[in-house]
């Protein structure tokens, strides 16, 4: 991703350029191998568990194997307007669970 100098506004890739859609700024890409373009949005779940894990943790009954405590964080997954989902993971087995606010 690359802003604009003049207006600071976010620029699009067009060929070797970057381009701003307001202002008509344009600068060389520079090292296209260091640019990733994608289509479509990627999924956003990122937080993988292990067994050094920095998560929180507190108590909460795995639905898989009743264990009472588990690893949690929070995630905005609907609109901004929404509270966001409570995902957990045991601390025991590793299932993973989302608790949502209806």
């Amino acid at each position: 991703m690359e802003f604009c100098d003049e207006c600071g506004s976010m620029m699009k890739a067009n060929d070797g350029l970057w381009e701003c859609g307001s202002c008509g700024f344009t600068k060389p890409k520079g090292d296209t191998a260091a640019y990733t373009l994608t289509e479509d949005q990627e999924a956003t779940e990122v937080i993988e568990s292990s067994e050094e894990t920095s998560l929180p943790e507190t108590d909460a009954r795995c639905p898989e194997c009743g264990h009472d405590r588990a690893y949690w964080y929070l995630q905005q997954i609907r609109s901004a307007d929404e509270s966001e989902t409570r995902f957990f993971i045991c601390s025991n087995c590793e299932h993973k669970w989302r608790e949502d606010d209806h």
